[in-house]
């Protein structure tokens, strides 16, 4: 039988506080705890496959507010030949489970909420774009009040089916313009706010209705880098994307966040977000875009999309941050 003092000799530092900064593989005994303890962590972020959806498809509505073990996917379109999905599956962290459809079939839509409280909002429908909203209360949607601006490809954050921000997209047809269009969502009607500085369509977005960040999209004819911040009222342009694109998603808040995917090579392309500065991270297992994501810097999840060839993706992916973790020992 080991006793504390043996244990503490030359090898483990006595100290009467945990340590501020410690290495990783350090060890120490705490005095006043009386316990030993050890730090791990694990610098590394890194995605890895999960279990696939039932319906691959791309453009597709999603939850943003949602996290790794709760999401939603609605809508969408199959290839060939532009089918455009009512399906709507819910994710509870192991699985896909089929729920009640769309009541209106779109694609390229934007959407916010949780995967119990979301809102799916413009896209496009055969005969086109359409400014019809829904709203999902964790068992089936509901049409209510339309955006004032009808598009497709906008983009969207927001905690709730009762607290949206809608921005950017192609309206009032396909073919554009591409607008800087921003409306909010209060749970019973939409407001007119202040214009994205970049107008764009298939921007990517996290965070809140009241306190986000916009980035990359197609400014037409091409792509942009450009990255926004929303104070609730009004946008400010911020440090850029690494790399100009469009169809990427966004997950986690308006100064913690990732940006997932895109329409070119590299499709795989992750970078994180840290309130200042984008910075590239390991990328995607299978490249794509049109996909959706939603989590945090620590802990996501992107799933559908399209790539070159394989068009109706039912891939999921999980992503894990850094880790830290403080064990406790117990000697005897």
């Amino acid at each position: 039988m080991s006793e504390y003092k043996n244990i503490i000799g030359t090898h483990v530092k006595t100290v009467t506080t945990d340590p501020p900064n410690p290495e990783n593989g350090q060890m120490w005994y705490n005095s006043t705890d009386r316990v030993v303890k050890g730090f791990t962590s694990n610098p590394v972020a890194s995605w890895s496959t999960s279990t696939a959806l039932n319906t691959g498809r791309f453009s597709a509505a999603g939850s943003p507010a949602g996290t790794q073990t709760a999401s939603l996917l609605a809508g969408g379109q199959i290839n060939p030949g532009a089918n455009v999905q009512t399906v709507t599956e819910s994710w509870n962290g192991s699985s896909w489970t089929e729920v009640n459809d769309l009541n209106t079939g779109r694609y390229d839509l934007g959407s916010a909420g949780s995967y119990t409280s979301s809102l799916a909002f413009g896209g496009e429908k055969p005969g086109g774009v359409v400014g019809l909203v829904e709203s999902w209360n964790g068992s089936s949607w509901t049409e209510i009040t339309a955006v004032n601006e009808s598009s497709q490809q906008p983009g969207g954050v927001g905690a709730s089916n009762s607290s949206a921000l809608k921005f950017g997209g192609n309206g009032p047809t396909s073919s554009g313009p591409v607008r800087g269009y921003t409306e909010v969502w209060n749970g019973s009607s939409w407001t007119e706010v202040s214009d994205l500085n970049d107008a764009r369509a298939y921007p990517g977005g996290a965070g809140t209705a009241t306190a986000a960040i916009a980035f990359g999209g197609s400014d037409f004819p091409g792509t942009t880098a450009n990255t926004e911040s929303w104070n609730g009222s009004s946008w400010t342009e911020v440090n850029n994307l690494n790399v100009s694109k469009e169809g990427m998603r966004g997950a986690g808040t308006n100064t913690a966040a990732l940006s997932v995917g895109q329409s070119a090579t590299p499709r795989a392309l992750t970078e994180q977000w840290d309130g200042t500065s984008w910075t590239e991270v390991n990328d995607l297992n299978t490249g794509r875009a049109s996909a959706r994501s939603c989590g945090s810097t620590s802990s996501a999840i992107y799933y559908s999309g399209t790539q070159t060839g394989p068009q109706n993706l039912t891939d999921t992916e999980e992503f894990s941050g850094p880790t830290t973790n403080t064990v406790t020992f117990t000697v005897s």
